[in-house]
Formats: structure tokens, C-alpha cells, sequence
């Protein structure tokens, strides 16, 4: 692709939905993290550390991002990590991003306190102002709904810090939606939006789970609902956003190839697709990336990416005057039309 293509992928304005915090640090940062606690054997080197960013599939790269969190051991490690992210998502041109975090993770292992957590996380986004950054709780299904509902608890306790929802990731072949239910109905009482992972490591009856169960506002992934055609009718019809991530899935071996990725069937069935990077620093992409491979595999024109661009403003839990301002602001943008 030329330059100048490649370019107009960077350059666009864009929101991202779907968004792991501790899977965007960029590598320098990491690599920082990593030498703090004294190295790991097995990487001794960047080079090797951004090589056990290779995965044989799903399980194995939960296992990698569980070995990659015990160079998160402090609040002050929250901080940098959190600064880092969004002068990295500034660069891209990402103008407003829904993040998840993971304090169940940091809880247990590391001793860290959810509230004090959050609010190292939010210090380090003030640290770049012109970046905002909404913090969305994985409250990760590995640990159960007791747990969950724990950290939904704590989460509550420091919403003022920018937390605007809650979702469910993990280990979804081995922990279905249905426990979760007394534990996302609470979170609709507090006031909190809800997304959850579905459809991702299981099929179509998990995302059956997270919509009649959950009731779920979106769905993270989404990519195994083809399974069912009366849940991509059910999609259609009530219009859930899809938060899809197509070179995560990928990497992870969900699907085997971009070229046999379903969001260009979801796209023309009508679904509300959202194009989103995961992980992006565990994945080796970005956003930009993800919408030049769109372009260049699966046959979507300029116009349709800017429709995903806009879907994605849509679907966002901003207030519905600012998705207004932000959509004109987008469609004024040099580069919106280039």
C-alpha cells in the first residue's frame, strides 16, 4: 500500500470501544516495568520479550497475559502505565477511548487496593489532558461472580475517577455468563453501563448468555454469533453494538485468517460493528492497522470505514449531545474525507 494510504489510516479521527489497558503499554514501557523487578530469565532481552507475544491459541494467551501482570506490582506502576497508553492512543489520532481494567487481577496477587488502583490509573491520564480515556471494570469471569460482585463494590465506591461501565473477560470456554446475572443487574443499579466478552473463546449460546442473561448493552467480540442465524437476526433487529477485533482474533487462532473474519458478513447483514484493537501492544496492531487490513482484505471502501468510525461513536456510552458534536467534528476534520 502506499504512503499516502497508509497515512489516511493514521490520520482519520477515531474512537476505540474496546480497549484492555494492561495489553496497550507500549513495549518501551513494559520493557521499563520488566527491568524494575529485576528481568525475567526467559527475556532477557526486548527482542525475546515481544517474542512471547506469539500465541498457539486462546488459553495460551490468557497465560501470557497472566505472566505479563507480575511486572504490575504498585500503584505507581498504574500511573506510568496509564500516562504511557494515552500519549500512545494520542499519536494515533484516537480522539475518545473506553478502556478496560483489570483490578481483580492486581487485587489478589499484588495486594492492590481497587479504589487506590483506579485512581493511580486516572492520575496518569491526567497527565495527558488533551486524551480522554472513560475506564471500564473487567471484573474477569476466572474469578467468579463473589468476587465480581467484591470489586463491583469497590468500583462504585470511585466512579468519580471516570468509571463508566463494567464487563466481563477471561477465560469465557471455561466460565459462561449465567453466574454473573445478580452481579450485572447490580451494576445497573449503581448506574453503570455493561458490556461483556461473548462469542470470542466460546460460541453462539455465550453470546445468547450475555444478551438474555446479562443483558448486556454490547458485546465484546461477538465473532462465533454466526453460529446461530437467529442471533445475527436478534442482533440486527435490536441493534447491539459489537465491539469486534478482528487481528486479536487472529492472533489468538479464533479465527484463521483476517480474509475469514466475519465482519464484512455482520457489516452487510446490518449488524452494529465496532472496529477495536484488544490488546493492541500484545497483538503487535493498532486501530489504524486494523482498518487499513479492512480495506485491503476484505473489500471495505473508504465510505464504509468511516460509517465503522461513526457506528463506533454511536455505540459509545457518551452523552448523546457530545456523540453529535463529536460526529460533526469528525466530518470537519482534514482528514476525514482525504
Amino acid at each position: 500500500m502506499q504512503n499516502t494510504a497508509k497515512n489516511w489510516f493514521e490520520r482519520v479521527p477515531k474512537v476505540e470501544l474496546h480497549l484492555h489497558l494492561e495489553g496497550a503499554i507500549p513495549y518501551d514501557a513494559l520493557w521499563e516495568l520488566v527491568q524494575k523487578y529485576g528481568g525475567d530469565p526467559e527475556v532477557p532481552t526486548l527482542e525475546a520479550l515481544l517474542a512471547r507475544f506469539a500465541y498457539k491459541d486462546f488459553p495460551h494467551f490468557i497465560e501470557t497475559w497472566v505472566w505479563k501482570n507480575q511486572f504490575l506490582r504498585e500503584y505507581d506502576d498504574f500511573t506510568f502505565l496509564a500516562e504511557a497508553v494515552a500519549r500512545d492512543l494520542l499519536m494515533q489520532n484516537i480522539r475518545y477511548v473506553e478502556a478496560f481494567y483489570s483490578p481483580p487481577d492486581f487485587t489478589d496477587r499484588h495486594g492492590l487496593a481497587t479504589q487506590k488502583l483506579t485512581k493511580a490509573i486516572r492520575t496518569g491520564f491526567d497527565r495527558v489532558p488533551e486524551m480522554e480515556i472513560k475506564l471500564v471494570a473487567d471484573l474477569v469471569r476466572d474469578f467468579g461472580p463473589e468476587k465480581a460482585a467484591v470489586t463491583l463494590a469497590e468500583v462504585n465506591e470511585v466512579k468519580e475517577m471516570g468509571v463508566i461501565g463494567i464487563g466481563i473477560g477471561g477465560s469465557e470456554q471455561d466460565f459462561p455468563p449465567e453466574p454473573f446475572q445478580e452481579v450485572y443487574e447490580q451494576a445497573r443499579q449503581f448506574g453503570f453501563r455493561t458490556s461483556a466478552h461473548a462469542g470470542e473463546a466460546s460460541g453462539a449460546e455465550s453470546v445468547w448468555g450475555a444478551i438474555r442473561t446479562l443483558r448486556a448493552e454490547r458485546i465484546g467480540h461477538g465473532t462465533r454469533a454466526e453460529q446461530d442465524a437467529a442471533l445475527l437476526d436478534y442482533l440486527v433487529e435490536h441493534q447491539i453494538p459489537l465491539e469486534m477485533c478482528p487481528i486479536s482474533n487472529v492472533r489468538t487462532g479464533v479465527v484463521e485468517s483476517i480474509t475469514e473474519h466475519p465482519v464484512r458478513r455482520y457489516f452487510e447483514r446490518g449488524i452494529l460493528v465496532t472496529i477495536n484493537s484488544d490488546d493492541p501492544k500484545m497483538f503487535d496492531n493498532s486501530l489504524a492497522e486494523e482498518y487499513q487490513l479492512l480495506e485491503e482484505q476484505l473489500g471495505f471502501s473508504r465510505e464504509d470505514i468511516r460509517t465503522l468510525i461513526l457506528q463506533g461513536i454511536q455505540a459509545s456510552w457518551m452523552a448523546e449531545d457530545k456523540k453529535g458534536q463529536m460526529i460533526a467534528a469528525f466530518r470537519s476534520d482534514p482528514a476525514w474525507k482525504a
